[in-house]
């Protein structure tokens, strides 16, 4: 089945210009961009794009550093994209992603650090979770698309 999600790739991600790799890794598995933009996040943005996390005492951290750095947004489209992405993106712990996985590859944070630290982790992308996530997060980050 064809469908579209959301990657985006975190301020960590940018600031150590890791964009075009992320890109590359994702359509070497057969997903096409469909669109692609650098944006500075704002509040309201992320506060409705992580709105089951907002009330979480990690929110604040993570919205801190989700607006320290521009992010790049890109629509991914291909056979069964979202799983896909999710397997090429690896696990939300770099530290318990697998080799050959962007965050096992090139992320050197975990959660335990991250929690140490008092701060969000930096995993370097977003990846929707399932379709009914990638279709709010699409709509959210890239309106001029229209409903998908």
């Amino acid at each position: 089945m064809i469908e579209r999600t959301l990657i985006i790739v975190k301020p960590d991600g940018m600031q150590r210009g890791l964009a075009n790799e992320v890109i590359r890794r994702y359509e070497k598995a057969s997903l096409k961009v469909i669109t692609k933009k650098i944006m500075s996040a704002d509040r309201a943005l992320l506060r409705q794009h992580y709105s089951a996390h907002v009330s979480k005492p990690f929110y604040p951290s993570l919205e801190r550093f989700m607006m320290e750095a521009p992010v790049l947004a890109f629509v991914l489209e291909g056979e069964n994209a979202i799983a896909k992405a999710r397997e090429v993106t690896g696990a939300t712990d770099p530290n318990k992603a697998s080799k050959g996985t962007i965050r096992g590859d090139l992320s050197d944070d975990s959660q335990e650090k991250a929690d140490k630290e008092g701060r969000a982790i930096r995993n370097l992308v977003h990846a929707s979770g399932n379709a009914a996530e990638a279709a709010i997060e699409i709509n959210l980050w890239f309106p001029e698309l229209g409903h998908q």
